[in-house]
């Protein structure tokens, strides 16, 4: 018995396959007994983030493992194995385990040293747990995977080389419309990511305004940053006030429509929107990027 590792990520797939992969808590249940139901997969653990679908697996045989665990991601992108086989990559045994730590701290992801991941994999290795999919082999492997990674955060110093998603994201946009600091900014999410964004706002000097789904969630957040919420129905009022908008809902489908932003920079005279879309599947539509006036980050 071996780990092995399969999975798609920014480095190897475009944008548009990686929205494919979106996972909701079901989604990752029936994937990971999918897994464990293949003829050479003993145990499983999914880690599904905006930039990345990876599957760490004991598997009996190499090859066999290959094409249990690419069959379940295949169906997940409603693609054939062929069609996905391009963009995956594999690492096996000592490699496998290597790869596992190196994603824990960070030093895989698409902006290095982001802590989101460290908290995704804790979240992933709990639900397997939880389902009974990972045992004697992954249980220990992980584990340490999430020690190494706390440590590399904790003692290098490396979260401060290199800054999260969202400061990212929010630093260009500074660098097209001006600083934040009094700008209003609409945040379309009020979860992990959007309470990130939120809290960087703040941190900046904007004035929030969080919008949800979950008007509770919405308000509860707004409050803890010292903002406002708005409920998801005045989107194109509140759209049409704000110098920058920032979505993160975890829908499946577009949030916010071509027609919706054309409508909110009509009376704006002018006045230039920065668009930062951190979710995947995207929530805004890619025709946005066309509207004149419209800077998508």
């Amino acid at each position: 018995m071996s780990l092995l590792a399969v999975g798609v990520s920014h480095q190897t797939a475009p944008v548009a396959l990686l929205e494919q992969f979106a996972m909701g808590p079901d989604d990752r249940v029936k994937a990971l007994h999918e897994l464990v139901a293949g003829d050479h997969v003993s145990e499983a653990l999914v880690l599904a983030t905006c930039n990345r679908i990876e599957v760490f697996a004991e598997v009996e045989k190499f090859h066999g493992g290959v094409a249990d665990v690419s069959r379940v991601l295949a169906r997940q992108a409603g693609a054939t194995v062929e069609e996905l086989s391009p963009y995956v990559t594999v690492h096996y045994e000592d490699q496998a385990v290597s790869h596992l730590f190196t994603v824990a701290a960070g030093l895989d992801s698409m902006v290095v040293g982001e802590t989101q991941v460290l908290g995704q994999l804790r979240a992933a290795y709990a639900l397997a747990r939880e389902e009974g999919t990972v045992g004697r082999a992954l249980h220990p492997v992980a584990q340490r995977a999430l020690r190494v990674g706390k440590r590399v955060h904790t003692e290098t110093g490396i979260d401060r080389a290199g800054a999260s998603l969202v400061s990212v994201a929010l630093d260009r946009a500074e660098e097209l419309i001006g600083s934040l600091r009094d700008r209003t900014v609409l945040v379309v999410g009020a979860g992990s990511m959007g309470a990130l964004a939120a809290t960087t706002l703040a941190r900046r000097g904007a004035a929030v305004v969080i919008s949800s789904r979950t008007e509770v969630s919405a308000h509860r957040l707004a409050g803890s940053v010292g903002g406002r919420s708005a409920p998801l129905a005045d989107l194109p009022t509140e759209l049409a006030a704000a110098d920058v908008l920032v979505t993160c809902t975890g829908a499946t489908g577009l949030v916010v429509g071509t027609d919706v932003v054309a409508a909110a920079i009509a009376g704006r005279g002018g006045r230039p929107l920065a668009v930062v879309d951190l979710a995947l599947p995207r929530d805004v539509d890619p025709g946005v990027a066309g509207l004149p006036g419209v800077h998508v980050v």
